[in-house]
């Protein structure tokens, strides 16, 4: 990972960041690419989804995040009986006061992670599309705010796994970043079966930030500059998506946001001021993998290899 210099963050929110990134790295060993990406798409006030075999570290990432950045985070184990109300919440009536009391579900957490959130219905999954993309339930048609700030870590397991129902697409845009994590290198797998359970590691970790510094660290994201020039590139690289028919439906608008804020975010991880095509390359995989589908294919998720392409057949200008 590049070092993190003092250009484009200032002393006060450059500290915080290292060593949220170090105390990550420190649990989960050998993948400081997808712990950048993770913490990337936090700064960028995104939802993270991780689809990965089980046991690769999945959870201990999102754990890591949550007392590292000192945020309450609900964890959600979702199974195929699973309702909404498990996950929202629900009125119940009290003989004490004549009526009925709302009471809060774990979804009203400042980071919820949704584990194996394909192993829910449809219909269960759907109860998150609100939550995800306004920040906002709606219970027996009154809203309710989340906590602020609210961000979802779901992980999910591969689609050919049994009891697994596809997340739909509009649930799929609702997530900035979609990350694998794989095997762990030979060298880290070694340390791993020779050092401390990762779970006893996570619980000692203290936070290095308080939710102002977060704050600050995500209103920095939106004043990286990105010139013209820049925005001409995700633009060429969004419209390559929707043109030829290859992909059921090209990169939508919301999409072309979600990349430039994670360029943003990638850009201020590194201490620069302005943002690179190096930088969108960077992103890329991990924001456009799970939002593009081929065209005549019933499969789930397609993965990076399509993005890849993407970037190898658009020019930079």
């Amino acid at each position: 990972m590049s070092g993190i210099a003092s250009k484009g963050t200032t002393p006060v929110q450059e500290a915080p960041l290292r060593a949220l990134l170090d105390g990550v790295n420190q649990v989960l060993l050998g993948k400081e690419e997808a712990v950048r990406l993770a913490v990337t798409g936090l700064l960028a006030r995104g939802h993270l989804l991780i689809e990965d075999l089980p046991g690769v570290g999945k959870t201990t990432l999102a754990h890591a995040l949550a007392r590292l950045l000192g945020l309450d985070l609900q964890r959600i184990q979702f199974t195929s009986d699973m309702l909404p109300a498990d996950i929202i919440g629900a009125s119940v009536y009290e003989r004490a006061t004549g009526g009925f009391v709302f009471h809060p579900g774990p979804l009203f957490a400042q980071m919820v992670l949704a584990d194996e959130v394909n192993r829910a219905t449809p219909k269960t999954q759907s109860a998150l599309l609100e939550a995800m993309g306004e920040g906002q339930v709606t219970v027996e048609g009154e809203t309710r705010p989340l906590p602020v700030p609210f961000f979802v870590i779901a992980t999910q397991n591969p689609l050919h796994q049994i009891g697994t129902f596809p997340l739909p697409e509009s649930q799929l845009d609702r997530f900035l970043m979609r990350l694998t994590l794989g095997y762990p290198d030979v060298r880290a797998e070694r340390e791993l079966l020779e050092g401390e359970d990762r779970g006893a590691l996570v619980q000692r970790l203290a936070p290095v930030m308080a939710p102002e510094d977060l704050a600050s660290l995500q209103e920095a994201v939106s004043r990286v500059h990105a010139a013209p020039a820049l925005l001409d590139y995700i633009q060429a690289l969004l419209g390559h998506t929707r043109e030829g028919g290859r992909f059921r439906s090209g990169l939508s608008p919301r999409a072309g946001l979600a990349l430039l804020r994670a360029a943003q975010a990638w850009t201020l991880v590194d201490g620069r001021e302005a943002v690179l095509p190096e930088d969108v390359q960077a992103v890329f995989p991990a924001v456009a993998g799970h939002r593009l589908h081929p065209a005549g294919s019933a499969e789930g998720p397609s993965g990076d290899a399509h993005a890849a392409a993407v970037l190898d057949e658009v020019a930079i200008p």
